[in-house]
């Protein structure tokens, strides 16, 4: 009897030795006497105790903050830059072998990387060219990390924290540069309104009738308010040779004065 329950424990001791089951997302690396077999998974694994080691693997896309970053650019402009990686591993065997700790490596080489490629770009392109910038990084990262076993799929800036001095500095240009266009957009109207009323003006001169009928619209519109001002229409053929009759009079009483 004591034969038989020392046969169940040892067989229950190789089977939970040798039996693994991995998720969809897992790998299993598996290492025999100190030599990579290959990597299996998912599902049902059977491993020779004491002879196999597994080390998993997940195959999920990872997404890593990178700690914010001190960085001088290339204008001398200090700045604190911070981004987001999303990677994943596709060779799982080499992701064991060929580094200790993929998830260390990748940090340390994402922070050395932001800061010497932010630090190579002016302080306008990095806050206007971030999709550069960020094709830029992942292009390093993904050549550097290809031996590796990992796809770098996707690096995005975060924040992008400038002193205060630099943003009252910053702030101070975009309202001189929105006052600028508005004064450009300004003159332009006036232009145009000039060149308009040039035009409307050699109309008049061709066509005297245009500006009585223009006098005409202006009292209609002018009379559809609701005010108590009366205005009386007084031809200008008639003004005209009364007030060359005055200015003849005060002509000829200043000369008369001066005798």
């Amino acid at each position: 009897m004591y034969t038989a329950i020392i046969i169940i424990i040892l067989a229950v001791f190789f089977l939970s030795a040798a039996i693994r089951i991995l998720n969809e997302y897992e790998r299993g690396v598996i290492f025999r006497l100190g030599r990579v077999i290959k990597a299996k998974g998912p599902g049902l694994i059977i491993l020779i105790p004491i002879v196999d080691k597994i080390t998993k693997v997940s195959l999920r896309l990872v997404a890593m903050d990178v700690d914010p970053q001190d960085v001088i650019t290339k204008d001398n402009v200090s700045v604190k830059v911070n981004a987001v990686i999303y990677f994943r591993v596709i060779d799982p065997v080499k992701a064991i072998i060929e580094v200790e700790d993929y998830s260390y490596a990748m940090s340390q080489l994402a922070q050395t990387t932001l800061r010497s490629v932010c630090g190579q770009a002016e302080l306008d392109e990095l806050l206007s060219a971030r999709e550069k910038i960020n094709a830029e990084l992942q292009e390093i990262l993904d050549t550097h990390t290809d031996p590796w076993g990992i796809k770098v799929a996707t690096v995005e800036l975060k924040h992008i924290d400038l002193p205060q001095e630099m943003q009252r500095a910053m702030a101070k240009q975009a309202e001189a540069e929105r006052e600028r266009r508005a004064k450009v957009i300004n003159a332009e109207g006036e232009f145009q309104a000039a060149a308009k009323l040039a035009k409307a003006a050699e109309i008049i001169q061709k066509y005297p009738m245009a500006l009585q009928l223009r006098y005409l619209q202006t009292m209609r519109e002018m009379s559809a308010e609701n005010n108590t001002t009366t205005i009386f229409p007084f031809p200008m053929d008639i003004v005209s040779p009364l007030i060359k009759f005055l200015d003849v009079a005060t002509k000829s009483h200043k000369e008369k004065n001066s005798e």
